[in-house]
């Protein structure tokens, strides 16, 4: 597992909202038996929701997502399978949206 790792969204619940879920966890966490994750919502679906610097837009598989800091969950690792894809090419607006969400600035 690596940090900004995508993988598709395991709960039948809110994987149609959200079809993707990001690993955001450094991998000095890695022995966690649990994964820090924001999920990936539609930028069609949300984009009324959303607000610049906390719900970044981001590119992935040709389509244009919020990824939806408000929502960070916890996972347990053994659910998270093989990894879809990755947003390292975002690491500088994941991490501002983290600190924009902690901090205020």
């Amino acid at each position: 597992m690596a940090q900004f790792d995508v993988y598709r969204n395991p709960s039948q619940v809110s994987k149609k909202a959200y079809p993707f879920i990001v690993d955001i966890q450094n991998i000095l966490l890695e022995d966690l038996s649990s994964r820090i994750v924001v999920p990936l919502g539609s930028h069609e679906d949300f984009v009324k929701h959303g607000m610049k610097n906390l719900t970044p837009e981001v590119k992935y598989n040709g389509q244009t997502y919020l990824l939806a800091i408000p929502q960070i969950a916890s996972i347990p690792t053994n659910i998270l399978k093989t990894p879809d894809g990755t947003l390292i090419q975002f690491r500088n607006e994941i991490i501002s949206a983290l600190d924009f969400a902690i901090t205020g600035i």
